[in-house]
């Protein structure tokens, strides 16, 4: 132990283990009709996405935090700056205004809940399974 250590206490750094979820990458308008199809015997989750901002970024990562692996269901990712037409089609698709970071969850070929911003972490995605 260091003088320093003993003065200023030194705090152990400890490595959180990153959780990883299972998502697909969604990047095709077939993609979507597959999602609203899959949707009717299994909720569909999209989770928008943009990598040039530092908001999404935090949003992303306490979702992942937060999340129940346990869920049964189809966990879609989209990355707008390499999609945004497929996120344009979401919006036409779903009749949900685009937002980044976004949320949607669909069930029965219909957006039964959505979400965006700070407020994606506040989810509680049983309530809408």
């Amino acid at each position: 132990m260091g003088i320093f250590d003993s003065v200023f206490g030194k705090k152990e750094k400890t490595k959180k283990e990153k959780k990883a979820l299972p998502w697909i990458q969604l990047e095709s308008f077939d993609q979507l009709e597959a999602i609203a199809e899959n949707s009717k015997n299994k909720p569909q989750v999209i989770y928008k996405h943009s990598s040039t901002c530092g908001i999404s970024r935090m949003v992303l990562n306490m979702f992942t935090e937060s999340y129940d692996t346990d869920l049964d269901i189809d966990l879609y990712f989209l990355t707008i700056q390499q999609h945004r037409d497929v996120s344009n089609a979401i919006e036409d698709k779903f009749g949900v205004r685009h937002e980044s970071p976004q949320l949607l969850i669909i069930k029965n070929g219909e957006v039964v809940f959505h979400t965006s911003h700070g407020a994606i972490s506040d989810t509680d995605l049983t309530k809408y399974l």
